[in-house]
This record gives structure tokens, C-alpha cells and sequence, in this order.
């Protein structure tokens, strides 16, 4: 089978877009299909030629130049699509790239996939204006594209609620990206104290993100303050870079956290394994993830986490078994944390759990699941539609 990836992000930009792409080519490769990525090119890191990988020409954002804006321009474009052969298009975004995966399916009567990987109407606050407005017409946009689909794949069961709530009338599934269980072998619990010279007794708390309004990180910092008023031998490492990490710097200067407090920026991907491994509890404050890939890694090298109780981290993390969900309040949050720090046994029984409930999301099953989508897809030649309406009183195959 010959897949066709559309996607607005991919290397060297790191998200949990990229992460879901590179582990369903990994594992399709690894079945014996061909993934075939179309995605943008990254002027300011000039990332190196791949096989497979196609990119446009693309400008850096004005709000985040780390990420790129594509172009979707190539005279090539249709006669690279008719001499691939694709079998099916799976775009990863409604917007610019996705677009043109979608017109592309269209005219070469393909079948069309989105996976919903994010909830987009939670970053306009990165449209300097007009907020709530944008919020409404990202979810039109949203909605419109799903209706333009053959199968919109959710990674949660509240995705697949938000979906329904804002209109979409597509055929929706939920398959979760799953975790390279593979990666979580011989790791080293003491790397993170080795790497960032963290004292011995010091207890970690550890977030692995974007740093990025969205994720909440700020939330977190207010929320460790009390965390370390009350056990000292706290520490808090945050991976990652973004927008906000100025502001981050700077709240841990004002607020004599800058001694408790480690930013790694990006790290390799055989780092952060390691990390996981080195830390004694996972802390994830988001309120938009439509899955929490990094919960699921996290469960994987068996951290017991504390996640605000939100969208995908609500249905990942098994309340009381393997980690502790909170409302959204600072307060909430940190007594949670307390709670666990206070309860060696707890936290020991949790992160057994933890690795027994990450077998259930492993990558190679997931992909398996998705790839059942696609052979249903072409064997019964369920093209993209021109118009929903015509599509939908057609086909009607999954619940």
C-alpha cells in the first residue's frame, strides 16, 4: 500500500503531530508499505534531504519562527501524486497543506483520511486580535474539513464528542498514536541528575512539551512555587522550547525559583526517553490535548503522573491506578503532587500500574488499526467526495 501523508509540521519541528507522523511511517514501513510525506521546508534550519519526504517552500511564522508556513505551490505536484501511485491520503491538519491532500484525493479519486490531532480553536490566542472570533471561524473551518472526509480519525473518545459538538457529521474513529514501546528498554534513572548536575536527594518533577500558552506551563510554575514551599527537595525540569519560554524564564527569576527549576530546550529522542526514566513523577498541566502522547511515553518508563483533568489526559491517565487527574486550579494541582511526594508506596503502586496500562497503547497496534481503515477504504473504493451530502447517504460503515 502506497501512503500518502499531508501535514502543516514536520521535522525538524518537534510536536505531537510530528511524533504521531513519524510512528505510523516507522511502523507501516515496518509492515512493508510506503509512506509518502508532503510537509514544509525550514528555511532557518535548512534540514537535510529525506527519501519519501517532499517539502514546500515555506516562510517562517511572524509569531513562532520555528514553525513554517507553507507554500502550497509545485509545478510538480500532480505528476509527482500520478507517478507515487497512492493508494490513500492521510492529511494530519484542515489547513494549508491538508487543503491541498484533500483537492489532491479529490481529483485523482483517492480516499481521504484526517486525523484531529489538535484542537485548534484553543491557539488563536496566537492571532494578535479579535480572538473570539477566530475561535469561532477555526471552528468552522474545522468542521467543514471533517465534512469533506471519508474517515476523521480522533485519538480520544472526547475528541469524538467535541467533533460531534461542533457539527461534524463524518464517520469518526478513535485511534490513538500509541507508544514505541521498543524505546523503553535499558534506560538510565540517573541521567537527568548526571546531565543537569540536580542533587541527589532532590525528588523530579518532570513536563515534556511545547512551551507554548496552550500548554499551561505557567500554570505549572504557579502551581510548583507551592510545591516547593512545602518539599524543598523539589526539583521541576521542563523539556521543550517555545513562545513562552521568555515569560517562563522570567517568572522563575521574579519568583527565586531559578535554582529548582531546569530548562533542557529540545533534546534528541534517545534523550527524552531517558528523562522519563530519570524523573520521579510526571507533571502535564495542559487543557488542550486531544491525547497527551507524552502521558502515555511518561506511563511507558513507568511515571506516575499528575495531570489536570482535561480532554485526552482524562481518558489516558486511570485515576487513582496509575496517576491523579485534578481540576484546573493551581491549588488542585499542587495538592496532588503533595499527595503522591507524601506516599512513597502509592507512587511505587502507580507506577507499576503504569507500565502494565501502557501495553495497551502500543504503536504497532494502533497502526494495525489504522491500516483496517485504509484496506476498507480502497477495497470498497470509497473515493473523497466531491460534496458530504452525496457521501454521507452512501456510506455509512463505522459507528
Amino acid at each position: 500500500m502506497r501512503i500518502g501523508f499531508f501535514t502543516d509540521s514536520y521535522r525538524p519541528y518537534t510536536s505531537g503531530v510530528v511524533r504521531s507522523i513519524d510512528l505510523f511511517t516507522k511502523e507501516f514501513t515496518r509492515l512493508g508499505h510506503e509512506v509518502y510525506i508532503f510537509g514544509p521546508d525550514y528555511p532557518l534550519s535548512n534540514p537535510p534531504k529525506e527519501d519519501n519526504v517532499f517539502r514546500f517552500a515555506a516562510l517562517p511564522a511572524p509569531t513562532m519562527p520555528d514553525f513554517s508556513i507553507p507554500l502550497p505551490i509545485s509545478v510538480n505536484f500532480s505528476q509527482t501524486i500520478k507517478k507515487i501511485g497512492l493508494d490513500v491520503i492521510h492529511v494530519h491538519a484542515p489547513f494549508i497543506l491538508g487543503n491541498l491532500g484533500a483537492r489532491a484525493a479529490r481529483r485523482h479519486r483517492l480516499p481521504l483520511v484526517f486525523t484531529f490531532h489538535t484542537l485548534y480553536d484553543q491557539y488563536v490566542h496566537y492571532v494578535p486580535f479579535v480572538e473570539e472570533a477566530s475561535r469561532q471561524i477555526v471552528q468552522l473551518i474545522c468542521r467543514d474539513f471533517c465534512n469533506r472526509c471519508n474517515i476523521v480519525v480522533a485519538p480520544s473518545q472526547l475528541v469524538v464528542n467535541y467533533l460531534r459538538r461542533i457539527g461534524v457529521e463524518s464517520q469518526i474513529v478513535n485511534i490513538p498514536t500509541g507508544i514505541e514501546l521498543d524505546e523503553f528498554t535499558d534506560l538510565n534513572p540517573r541521567w537527568l541528575k548526571d546531565n543537569y548536575k540536580i542533587s541527589e536527594e532532590k525528588t523530579v518533577l518532570l513536563f515534556v512539551g511545547r512551551l507554548g500558552k496552550e500548554k499551561n506551563v505557567l500554570f505549572l510554575l504557579k502551581s510548583f512555587k507551592e510545591i516547593l514551599r512545602l518539599q524543598p527537595d523539589t526539583h521541576l525540569v521542563l523539556v521543550g522550547k517555545g513562545p513562552q519560554e521568555a515569560v517562563l524564564k522570567n517568572y522563575c527569576r521574579i519568583n527565586g525559583l531559578n535554582d529548582s527549576v531546569t530548562f533542557t530546550g529540545v533534546l534528541p529522542r534517545n534523550s527524552i526517553v531517558h528523562c522519563y526514566a530519570s524523573a520521579d513523577l510526571f507533571v502535564f498541566p495542559s487543557v488542550t490535548e486531544t491525547q497527551g502522547l507524552v502521558i502515555g511515553e511518561a506511563k511507558a518508563a513507568g511515571l506516575p503522573v499528575v495531570a489536570v483533568r482535561a480532554f485526552g489526559p482524562a481518558e489516558i491517565v486511570a485515576h487513582g491506578i496509575d496517576g491523579l487527574l485534578t481540576d484546573p486550579t493551581t491549588n488542585a494541582f499542587a495538592d496532588a503532587v503533595l499527595a503522591l511526594l507524601a506516599d512513597p508506596q502509592q507512587c511505587k503502586q502507580m507506577s507499576e500500574a503504569a507500565l502494565i496500562n501502557a501495553q495497551t497503547i502500543s504503536s504497532a497496534y494502533c497502526a494495525e488499526q489504522m491500516l483496517g481503515i485504509y484496506e476498507d477504504l480502497i477495497s470498497n473504493k470509497f473515493y473523497a467526495p466531491r460534496r458530504f451530502d452525496q457521501y454521507s447517504k452512501k456510506y455509512k460503515f463505522f459507528n
